[in-house]
């Protein structure tokens, strides 16, 4: 098939690389515009585009989808069909028109559950238990369109962000490329009414740590908003961050560190959590045995 395909970060490339080795024809390649990244503010391509231009694709990256030259541009290919992944805008109804057989959505979660933008992170911070990937056929609302294919995964316990995401990346590649396959034979389902919930947009204050909610969601907490926005709370003079934690025995004021010494364990509303790697102010991250001994914390000391 004569593809085109919109995607943007790191978990769109598998999809792309899985396309190409399927004998597509890749056609174009869509991402979002260069952004300012570390100290330097140095301009980087997105991790679709560097992959593309690897494979020596066409690529482009317009700084809108409405208006400008890239709708005309992209009305006059021939197109079978386009493949979006991740790629962060919502095609308008001029561009989903173009392709022959329309466009295609590979999206991280069993639809209608977490529909949006942040649909990996929301799974875990809801503590769910599975989650999956979802194919469907593409129209100008947020995730509603008419399914096509989905395949479930577990969530392991104590399974992070980054974790869940690789494995997600490599199922959405292998469904898309299924999807291609039998796309003219898939009768289209319409979503259900019921369970639609919503991935919002994750902002830094969605790491701030309550100590005074339950052991497991702020373990649920620390797992799903890691690397960003991370988690952490008020401590001494500073910020604590906490990068990686796991479920404890114990009660207290929340809080409260009620052990420190091999380990690092803080009570919360309920139960408690052990600190495997922290961050306390102007330091690097480190064991929790190590945040002990570093920076001398004590029993009795409070974290919020």
């Amino acid at each position: 098939m004569r593809v085109a395909f919109f995607g943007t970060p790191a978990y769109a490339v598998p999809t792309l690389d899985a396309l190409v080795q399927a004998g597509h024809e890749l056609v174009t390649v869509v991402a979002q515009p260069d952004q300012r990244h570390g100290r330097g503010r140095r301009l980087q391509s997105p991790p679709v585009i560097q992959r593309a231009r690897e494979l020596g694709l066409q690529t482009r990256q317009p700084r809108g989808v409405r208006s400008g030259p890239f709708p005309t541009n992209y009305g006059e290919l021939v197109l079978d069909v386009a493949v979006v992944v991740a790629y962060g805008r919502i095609l308008t109804a001029r561009l989903l028109a173009v392709p022959r057989l329309g466009c295609v959505n590979g999206h991280g979660s069993l639809l209608p559950r977490w529909r949006g933008a942040a649909p990996i992170q929301h799974a875990l911070l809801a503590g769910d238990a599975v989650t999956g990937v979802t194919t469907m056929q593409m129209d100008e609302g947020l995730d509603t369109g008419d399914m096509l294919l989905s395949r479930s995964l577990q969530i392991g316990a104590d399974e992070t962000h980054m974790q869940l995401r690789g494995r997600l990346a490599a199922l959405t590649a292998e469904l898309v490329v299924e999807t291609l396959e039998r796309l003219e034979e898939i009768e289209p389902t319409p979503q259900p009414a019921q369970g639609v919930t919503h991935a919002h947009m994750l902002l830094k204050e969605h790491g701030l740590l309550d100590w005074s909610r339950p052991a497991k969601e702020l373990h649920d907490q620390v797992r799903g908003l890691q690397p960003w926005p991370g988690t952490s709370c008020p401590f001494r003079d500073g910020v604590f961050k906490l990068t990686r934690a796991r479920l404890g025995e114990g009660s207290g004021q929340p809080g409260r560190v009620i052990e420190a010494g091999k380990r690092l364990l803080v009570a919360c509303g309920e139960g408690a959590l052990e600190v495997l790697e922290g961050q306390l102010p102007g330091k690097k991250a480190v064991s929790g045995r190590d945040l002990v001994n570093g920076g001398r914390i004590q029993v009795g000391e409070q974290l919020g």
